[in-house]
């Protein structure tokens, strides 16, 4: 197992490129998070929280396609230190606007500004990847060290947001985010021999992608969207219950290392000859395991839930990545990566204010129908879809990278 990794991150800059966006990638599991614990922290309202939450992510759903097709036309390096600048002035302005009592619609404007420019550095270091690799059955192992990267996000994110806004500040949390999203995007503009290269010379918009074998994919991660962004507002609604909302974090870091004992045993074994097939399983699992956590009844026994349910995570976004980079040509690759993230923002946003309304009507509990019906749905999309054919531009998207 250990040779298997080290191979990848020996390949020249990986190894600082990876950690480099691993730590630029905190704001995914500290933003949404943190905008719902400040906001309920001020307003005792869930639903009000959920909506300020998703007015956050849906900017970043809206404007993340546009970011990746920057970057991959102008190059990672010039899109970086724009949008890690306006990321960090759009959470202070929040976060202004949050302490000033402004009205509406200006905190949802603010919220708004921070979500068009989120670094999208999870679908660039994929790209970093994909051009590094000479040998493309290690591309398993590389999509698997993301995934992994992005469950230690997970891990660390909520804690740190939750021990900050409850034990420092409640703004500090965010305040933590922007920082790291400012700093993280610099520092992974200055490596510049490790970013593909840019393709503004080739043609305006690049080869074609195949959306017919991509939509749905996209489908699919609204899915996992709404997944993620249910069980965030549950969690947190479920801790306070049991008077303990300081668990938030810890309950979400639990359901996170599920997901990275996963993806370290994913990265180990051979590349998955029908990623699709994965994919299938892994969701429709994934769903199912929601059922009976809306009979549990404390916060032990939910975090265990949690847990063995993360372990169907990574997987699923593994193979999700895999069946994005087979289907489009790799000059466009990180733009395609970005539709799957802005498929999972569009599912965060509904995700988290539905289960917001729920929870306030009915309690936490009845929250989980939310993500078993998303995953459910999601399942659905991904065993009722097959594989299309690439475009005639894409046929050769790995050696075009090189």
């Amino acid at each position: 197992m250990l040779t298997t990794y080290k191979g990848v991150l020996g390949l020249p800059g990986a190894a600082l490129f990876s950690f480099t966006a691993l730590w630029s990638r905190l704001p995914l599991s500290m933003a949404g998070l943190g905008i719902v614990l400040l906001v309920n922290e001020r307003t005792d309202s869930f639903r009000e929280a959920g909506v300020m939450s998703a007015v956050y992510v849906l900017s970043a759903a809206a404007f993340a396609p546009w970011q990746g097709r920057l970057a991959d036309r102008f190059g990672q390096g010039a899109v970086l230190w724009v949008v890690g600048a306006t990321y960090a002035a759009g959470i202070a302005a929040f976060l202004v606007a949050i302490e000033a009592d402004w009205s509406a619609p200006w905190p949802h404007a603010c919220a708004a500004l921070a979500g068009l420019a989120t670094p999208q550095t999870g679908s660039m270091v994929r790209a970093r990847w994909t051009h590094a690799i000479d040998e493309r059955t290690q591309l398993n192992t590389a999509f698997s060290i993301e995934a992994v990267s992005d469950e230690v996000v997970f891990i660390v994110g909520p804690v740190l947001v939750t021990f900050l806004t409850f034990q420092v500040a409640d703004y500090a949390g965010l305040a933590c985010a922007a920082a790291a999203a400012l700093l993280g995007s610099w520092a992974m503009a200055l490596q510049r021999s490790t970013a593909p290269p840019a393709g503004r010379r080739r043609t305006r918009t690049g080869p074609a992608i195949n959306w017919l074998g991509l939509w749905p994919l996209v489908a699919v991660s609204v899915g996992l969207g709404i997944i993620f962004g249910s069980a965030e507002v549950i969690i947190a609604a479920f801790t306070e219950e049991q008077g303990r909302k300081g668990a938030a974090g810890a309950v979400l870091a639990v359901w996170a290392a599920g997901s990275l004992v996963a993806g370290v045993a994913v990265g180990a074994l051979p590349q998955a000859p029908d990623p699709r097939r994965r994919l299938r399983l892994s969701i429709l699992v994934l769903g199912v395991l929601f059922a009976p956590m809306a009979l549990l009844t404390s916060i032990p026994l939910l975090a265990l839930g949690m847990f063995v349910g993360g372990f169907m995570i990574s997987p699923s976004l593994i193979a999700l990545v895999h069946l994005v980079e087979q289907e489009v040509p790799a000059s466009r690759l990180t733009e395609a990566l970005t539709w799957t993230t802005t498929g999972m923002s569009v599912g965060i946003a509904p995700g988290a204010a539905a289960v917001g309304a729920v929870i306030d009507a009915h309690g936490a509990s009845a929250g989980f129908l939310v993500p078993l019906a998303a995953g459910l749905a999601a399942a659905v999309v991904a065993w009722t879809t097959g594989t299309t054919s690439r475009s005639s531009d894409g046929v050769n998207a790995a050696a075009e990278s090189h």
